[in-house]
């Protein structure tokens, strides 16, 4: 796969993804116990936790693809 496809591919699905995961995450911090502390705790952990499994993309899209030289590059 193309490194152009690939990074088009990985911004069209972590768009979408980081939306809905902040939605989520705002729609589940609702149901927190009103405690500034517990709160805070939450969002820092949600606020956080998205960088994980887009880290992995992320990098996924930036890969060499298997098999090319790197000096092949223009």
């Amino acid at each position: 796969m193309s490194p152009r496809l690939k990074k088009l591919l990985g911004f069209a699905l972590l768009l979408p993804a980081l939306a809905a995961y902040f939605l989520a995450a705002a729609a589940l911090g609702v149901h927190v116990p009103d405690n500034q502390l517990l709160k805070a705790g939450y969002y820092l952990f949600a606020g956080v936790a998205w960088a994980l499994p887009a880290k992995y993309l992320i990098q996924w899209m930036n890969a060499e693809p298997k098999g090319k030289d790197v000096s092949d590059r223009r």
